[in-house]
């Protein structure tokens, strides 16, 4: 039984529920109908904290899917898994793949803006200040990125953004 079947809580059976009609009334390829189905279980893994099950389902997921919009999503969901797992330096591959396929994905900008500004904090603690200022560079110009395509998200980054003088205010992002 798929994983998307498992499910005990109600919002997560209603979409599913409403995943199913949809895939059913929508003029959709088998492949694509699989594709769909691993991702909803690659989501539904990944939100119980079953990260190598949902790496599975990401995969075939990937394998199967081709809209480039549709593997964005799915790489970005692999990115997080590699976050919330320590791995920054693939995490960011994923997210740049991601954003090469969909360059108006701001999630993916913000998450690759907070592990640079980590690394950037991380090389402060080591005492490479040099270092530091081009990771929150870094940082700065991929929140800048986000905060265009979602103006009224990430505001800690606009505060920090604005605190450390990278912005004076929206209207220069």
């Amino acid at each position: 039984m798929p994983r998307s079947q498992k499910n005990d809580n109600f919002i997560d059976k209603t979409f599913t529920v409403v995943a199913d009609i949809i895939l059913k009334v929508l003029p959709t390829t088998v492949r694509e109908k699989a594709a769909f189905s691993y991702y909803r279980d690659g989501m539904s893994a990944q939100a119980e904290g079953e990260y190598a099950e949902a790496l599975q389902n990401y995969y075939e997921a990937m394998r199967l899917e081709i809209d480039p919009y549709d593997r964005s999503y799915i790489l970005y969901n692999i990115g997080l898994i590699h976050t919330s797992n320590g791995e920054h330096g693939k995490a960011l591959e994923y997210y740049y793949q991601a954003i090469e396929r969909n360059p108006s994905l701001p999630q993916a900008l913000n998450n690759i803006a907070v592990i640079y500004h980590y690394r950037g904090e991380q090389a402060i603690e080591e005492g490479n200040i040099a270092t530091s200022e081009i990771l929150f560079n870094q940082a700065a110009s991929y929140w800048k990125q986000a905060i265009r395509l979602a103006p009224n998200s990430y505001i800690e980054a606009q505060n920090w953004l604005k605190i450390t003088g990278r912005i004076e205010d929206n209207i220069n992002l």
